[in-house]
């Protein structure tokens, strides 16, 4: 299993798997090609069906600038390896001098049909039954687990996400306002909320605080802001609001936040792993689902679970977004998308909860419930995966 840096990539929005791999190709491939006078860049699959709402067209011209580049659109075709297909053509004149397919499998990572590119295994187990197996004999925590097995920036390198996350969530509570870009006119909410949420009762005000807090930086992904992926673009504001609230209303330093940042992580890698962070690929159960599960094992950690209540609170919040169909309204991330990030983080705490309240004894293991979101994500047809093309998105 890599490491969980490939969990948390700072990165502008709307989309890991189409905005930010499409962009990191196009700079290979650019790098890769000096001598072009142009390129020509075909999209398949959900790249192309979506790729105008996900911009994806527009971040790709940008990386190949100052040099022009033709884009082609064939959403028709499906390419068995992954949906989110690219071929990069590098040109002099007519003449093709240079080609690369390759896919945006999610999160921002590129793959074809022989690796993952970059890919550097940095831990034994691959399942979460075996891990608990290894800090159960050792007596570790999983975060210590995970300090274990990365290298020594691991603590610089999350508290650098951990401040992109906060400083997103403030700029979209505290400066933003107005309708995002893309034409559907979808109002920003997060202000709005964020300032009904200061005049209710503590009992309700926590819960209505971390609903403004996804909405924040789900709105700035929204707009083509700066966000960190937790595990995706899309579902980037989850994990953050949890966190965030966990800081500021129950007063855990960021010392315990990183820490949990890293347990988090670490669940996000094991689904990364065995099933897939990808919408087009698995649907929205692997964005929205992937983050809730994150978060709630976050929470958890920081209320005081033990490794199988850890477990517990995880495999629930991953469990109870099962099926959860990805259908973009015109392509935009947007509509159902940001709210989902409201719905996932306070899920996430109630997960947190029933797991507290439990002795972390359950029958259906976080590897079951991947290995069947998985399935799930097969067995559900291409109309629901990011193609806008079924669902809510159908006019």
């Amino acid at each position: 299993m890599e490491s969980i840096k490939k969990i948390f990539k700072i990165g502008y929005g709307p989309s890991s798997s189409h905005t930010m791999g499409p962009h990191r190709a196009a700079e290979i491939f650019k790098e890769r090609t000096p001598d072009a006078t142009g390129y020509r860049v075909t999209l398949y699959g959900s790249l192309a069906a979506t790729g105008k709402g996900h911009f994806t067209d527009k971040t790709i011209i940008d990386a190949l600038s100052p040099k022009p580049a033709e884009i082609v659109w064939k959403p028709e075709i499906q390419h068995e390896f992954h949906t989110n297909a690219m071929l990069f053509e590098s040109l002099k004149g007519e003449e093709v001098t240079d080609q690369w397919k390759i896919y945006s499998i999610g999160g921002g990572e590129l793959a074809d049909e022989n690796t993952v590119m970059d890919k550097e295994e940095r831990y034994e187990e691959n399942t979460m039954a075996d891990i608990v197996k290894h800090v159960e004999k050792y007596g570790l925590n999983f975060w210590e687990y995970v300090e274990q097995h990365e290298e020594p920036d691991i603590w610089d390198f999350l508290e650098e996400r951990w401040e992109v996350m906060q400083k997103t969530i403030e700029k979209g509570v505290l400066n933003n306002d107005g309708v995002l870009p893309g034409g559907l006119y979808v109002k920003r909410k997060a202000t709005q909320y964020y300032v009904k949420a200061l005049s209710y009762k503590a009992s309700l005000q926590g819960r209505c605080l971390v609903s403004a807090y996804a909405l924040a930086t789900a709105e700035e992904n929204a707009s083509g802001g700066r966000i960190v992926t937790a595990p995706t673009c899309g579902s980037s504001g989850v994990l953050p609001a949890v966190l965030y609230h966990l800081k500021h209303n129950h007063e855990y330093t960021d010392r315990f936040i990183l820490k949990a940042m890293a347990t988090a992580g670490l669940f996000g890698n094991i689904i990364r792993t065995n099933a897939s962070v990808s919408g087009a690929e698995v649907g929205c159960q692997g964005e929205i689902g992937s983050a809730c599960a994150m978060a709630a094992a976050a929470a958890n950690q920081l209320f005081g679970g033990s490794p199988q209540q850890i477990e517990y609170a995880a495999e629930m919040g991953l469990e109870h977004h099962l099926g959860l169909t990805c259908d973009p309204i015109c392509g935009l991330v947007q509509i159902p998308c940001i709210e989902r990030n409201a719905f996932a983080a306070l899920r996430a705490l109630d997960a947190n909860l029933f797991a507290m309240m439990s002795d972390g004894k359950h029958l259906i293991s976080f590897d079951k419930v991947v290995k069947t979101m998985k399935l799930t994500g097969k067995d559900l047809p291409s109309l629901y995966k990011e193609t806008a093309l079924g669902g809510l998105a159908i006019d």
